[in-house]
């Protein structure tokens, strides 16, 4: 963890000096320096006092660097292509189990001939077009605003049922990290 420059990154840009910060927290300058450069360990206690001081959460100072926001500009989305009918998937953002995605359907395509299962939950909002989802014996058509969920274990399928091209927002849970199959 570095919960030193994370400390002084706040400070910096709040534009509060050391001084500050040992006045409302009661710590010497030299200690503040040295939790700044990494050659300390604060307690917990202390780390609470100085997260007050700066105005923001404990938690926040002990997030990990892939734990806290990360920002994917719509010009800067990766693109890829899943299912045998390649269709477009643009990846908007993740957490460790957790991932969002844009999903381009073109008039009549689907996720593939068969419904099929893998690992997760998934949330879908239908953003533009008509849709067919299918899940085992459930079937539902969904249009622009509506959504939908389900466990992905159970076989699962969607089609474009519309005349032009459907684009949908699905959320994907999975209690581990992997590759991030599409539907």
């Amino acid at each position: 963890m570095d919960i030193g420059s994370t400390i002084r990154s706040i400070r910096k840009r709040k534009n509060i000096t050391i001084a500050q910060i040992c006045e409302l927290t009661g710590l010497s300058q030299g200690f503040m320096s040295q939790v700044e450069t990494n050659k300390t360990s604060p307690s917990i206690a202390t780390l609470e006092s100085i997260a007050q001081a700066l105005g923001v959460p404990l938690a926040y100072l002990l997030l990990r660097k892939e734990e806290k926001m990360h920002i994917v500009r719509s010009q800067e989305r990766p693109q890829t292509t899943s299912g045998p009918e390649q269709l477009k998937v643009f990846h908007l953002s993740r957490t460790k189990n957790m991932r969002m995605v844009l999903v381009e359907f073109p008039p009549g395509s689907s996720t593939g001939a068969a419904p099929r299962a893998h690992e997760g939950e998934e949330t879908h909002l239908v953003i533009r077009g008509r849709i067919l989802a299918e899940q085992g014996e459930d079937a539902a058509v969904l249009e622009e605003g509506d959504s939908f969920s389900w466990n992905a274990c159970t076989p699962h399928k969607v089609q474009n049922i519309g005349e032009d091209t459907a684009l949908v927002l699905v959320a994907v849970y999975t209690e581990e990290q992997e590759d991030w199959k599409l539907m």
